[in-house]
């Protein structure tokens, strides 16, 4: 049978028995990448770890959402540079990388580290004072990297619950499409106008620098800057909030895993670790578009074809982790996941990212030592997972008292 005619696999996006993350991958994993089907076309779905790392380091795959065959996974504007260099190859994609990057250096993260647990602490101040159960997800995942955001832009703390509403919006596909789309204009209309306030009054924020530094120099257009600040807003906010809840999650159900933290808090950097590796929660936003024809796995990937990288499956190849499906801290091969990405695409803002992710859990940890699950079983089998054609996988919330 040809590659043209393969049949198609009925893909689990959304994962049917998601407390702990089945491998729906595992058979597929064995053989070659096979068809999937993205809204009204096909895409090649890739699911072996060193398959997708090749992807992501192969330049015959392109990250251009205006090229023919491109796997649309978010009903966004069809307008180039949407999503600015995160959508581009090559010297653009390096221009505008590059000028980002200087907001996410080891210096900048460790600048922002006082105002991570300045915000923590009031958060948890908030939840100590007010009724239980609480839910985590609300209260404090979602509402961390929404502060931390809005710090990094100079916005008003009043304004951030826009911000979370609408890039939740955009970021659920499978919601309804006209709602989508006029978040995605109300967010972008916000920020040119934050942009355009900082080109005039620049402070000592990211939009400010950037503007001062780039927009003022001729070297980036104000639109450019705009979808930059979109860009960070949508993939800074979503994923990092449901990592942090998967991850308190994660630890509730391997209470001797947690107490082991508790009485040596350096581990929690291994943690964050295998909790990204665990849960991969990207799940399949990482696609592309072959520009050339390529052999892959045994598999022939015809040039205008779409492939779609599953990094869940990825993440838990038994040939790469040993016993991928269980969650320990102390997995040595943790930091080999590729849950930000891998290569040219690597995701800019990881470095800021683990810093929330580890601050964050420590922090809950320490103010409610007797922290645990209210109203659901035990193991946690019946916390609400998000489901849907959702590409950010979470918690849809997550009741915890002390």
């Amino acid at each position: 049978m040809s590659d043209s005619t393969a049949p198609l696999f009925e893909w689990p996006m959304a994962r049917s028995c998601p407390y702990a993350p089945p491998d729906l991958y595992a058979e597929i994993r064995q053989g070659p990448p096979v068809k999937v089907r993205v809204g009204a076309e096909t895409a090649w779905l890739v699911t072996r770890y060193d398959h997708v790392r090749a992807v992501l380091t192969d330049r015959r795959f392109s990250s251009d959402d205006q090229l023919p065959g491109f796997p649309v996974r978010v009903p966004l504007p069809p307008e180039p540079r949407v999503m600015s260099f995160f959508r581009m190859d090559g010297p653009e994609h390096s221009r505008l990388r590059r000028m980002a990057q200087t907001e996410f250096t080891a210096r900048r993260t460790r600048a922002l580290r006082p105002v991570v647990d300045a915000l923590v602490a009031r958060l948890l101040d908030d939840i100590e004072a007010g009724p239980r159960p609480v839910d985590i997800v609300q209260e404090y995942a979602l509402a961390l990297p929404a502060l931390v955001i809005a710090r990094l832009f100079g916005v008003p703390d009043e304004e951030q619950g826009e911000f979370t509403r609408r890039s939740r919006t955009i970021l659920t596909p499978d919601g309804d499409p006209d709602e989508a789309y006029a978040a995605f204009v109300a967010m972008t209309e916000y920020l040119d106008h934050l942009a355009t306030e900082r080109r005039r009054s620049p402070r000592d924020d990211l939009l400010s620098r950037l503007a001062t530094r780039y927009v003022a120099t001729g070297e980036l257009t104000h639109e450019d800057l705009v979808a930059i600040a979109r860009l960070f807003l949508v993939a800074g906010h979503e994923t990092t909030a449901n990592q942090i809840a998967l991850s308190v999650l994660s630890l509730l159900r391997a209470p001797d895993q947690l107490a082991e933290l508790k009485e040596r808090p350096e581990l929690y950097t291994q943690a964050v670790e295998e909790s990204l590796r665990y849960w991969s929660i990207a799940q399949d936003n990482q696609v592309r578009v072959a520009v050339a024809d390529v052999e892959l796995g045994g598999a022939t990937i015809a040039a205008g074809e779409g492939v779609v990288l599953a990094l869940p499956a990825a993440n838990h190849d038994e040939r790469v982790f040993t016993d991928p499906a269980r969650f320990d801290i102390h997995r040595g091969d943790a930091g080999r996941h590729i849950a930000f990405g891998h290569g040219a695409h690597l995701c800019p803002g990881a470095p800021l990212a683990r810093m929330e992710i580890a601050v964050a859990l420590r922090e809950l940890f320490t103010r409610f030592p007797t922290l645990r699950l209210a109203g659901y079983a035990a193991d946690g089998t019946d916390v609400p997972f998000r489901h849907g054609h959702t590409i950010v996988y979470g918690l849809d919330a997550l009741y915890v008292t002390w």
